[in-house]
């Protein structure tokens, strides 16, 4: 057999200007399986991916599409920029199975305050680890930082829960079944930008074409940061609104009162079920390796840019995920 085909690993495998592209890359990349590799498995990853870089042999692989599964692997549990192994259930693969556990719980036990408390702490508890696990470059999170951020997202999103409980109270029950996709969604508006704080202080790096560092942005951090926020949202939104669908549904059939120990296992089932699919679709909203014009940077980036490159007129940035 000839040597394998010379191929950019660095860049995804799909096109990433196109949604279709970029859900193909983000299937890959949030398949639940790969929190099961074992570490000498994600080392193998690892090395191959180094050695295929460096335009070494990998004999390990046979066609180039064993090298791509290999660089799947490698991105599922390896940061992108500092290349430091993540935490598991920090990783984009253990998204879907630990939002199952999350939603399914969070969906089934809603109506007594120390249920809310507990699963939306939980929640937010592994929001804190995925969103430090996926920091965009080699931002440091400061201990206090860390804390400060946790603390006031748990508290956004309780304080979200238990008054929107209380004022749904009396109304149709559909609407309390949908109390906790809101506590989502304003904990994520606070906990992905206090989580990212280095990032909006100092800004992100922005980079040429050819990956080439060109300057450091605020202005870019804050796009970045925003469009995670929305994706994160739109990840949610169809488990936690097709599912309190169907519950109402099977209340209103009399099934939930027939088997009243069905509710949290079909919850979370079904969740899982939508979480397979939801996780990379609203991962795909965005591009990862996001771009911004040069025009719309701060004055003085945008000055030192011009000088480096006056031809340059898209720069690019990690916005994180």
């Amino acid at each position: 057999m000839g040597p394998l085909p010379r191929v950019n690993i660095d860049e995804p495998k799909y096109d990433q200007n196109s949604y279709l592209g970029r859900a193909k890359h983000f299937f890959l990349l949030t398949n639940p399986l790969n929190v099961l590799a074992s570490d000498s498995k994600l080392e193998e990853a690892r090395q191959i991916v180094l050695r295929y870089r460096a335009g070494k042999d990998v004999p390990e692989c046979k066609t180039i599409d064993d090298v791509w599964r290999a660089k799947y692997l490698y991105d599922s549990a390896f940061h992108p920029e500092t290349g430091e192994k993540q935490i598991v259930i920090g990783r984009m693969a253990a998204q879907m199975p630990m939002n199952t556990i999350i939603t399914g719980g969070m969906m089934a036990f809603y109506k007594t305050t120390p249920a809310v408390v507990f699963w939306q702490w939980f929640n937010q508890t592994f929001n804190a680890i995925v969103n430090y696990t996926n920091r965009s470059g080699t931002s440091p999170i400061s201990q206090q930082q860390l804390i400060t951020s946790y603390c006031l997202a748990t508290s956004g999103a309780l304080v979200t829960a238990l008054s929107l409980n209380r004022a749904v109270k009396n109304m149709n029950p559909l609407l309390g079944r949908l109390v906790p996709l809101v506590a989502v969604g304003a904990a994520n508006c606070i906990n992905i930008p206090c989580m990212r704080m280095q990032e909006l202080r100092n800004g992100v790096t922005l980079f040429d074409e050819h990956s080439n560092e060109m300057g450091i942005s605020k202005k870019a951090a804050v796009v970045g940061i925003s469009t995670v926020i929305l994706s994160r949202i739109a990840m949610a939104i169809p488990g936690m609104t097709l599912t309190p669908v169907l519950m109402n549904v099977l209340e209103k059939r009399g099934f939930l009162a027939k088997y009243p120990r069905s509710n949290a296992p079909i919850q979370t089932l079904f969740c899982g079920f939508v979480l397979i699919f939801a996780t990379p679709l609203g991962c795909a909203f965005f591009k990862q390796r996001a771009d911004i014009k040069v025009d719309s940077l701060e004055a003085e980036v945008r000055d030192s840019i011009r000088k480096k490159r006056p031809d340059l007129e898209t720069v690019w940035f990690n916005k994180g995920l």
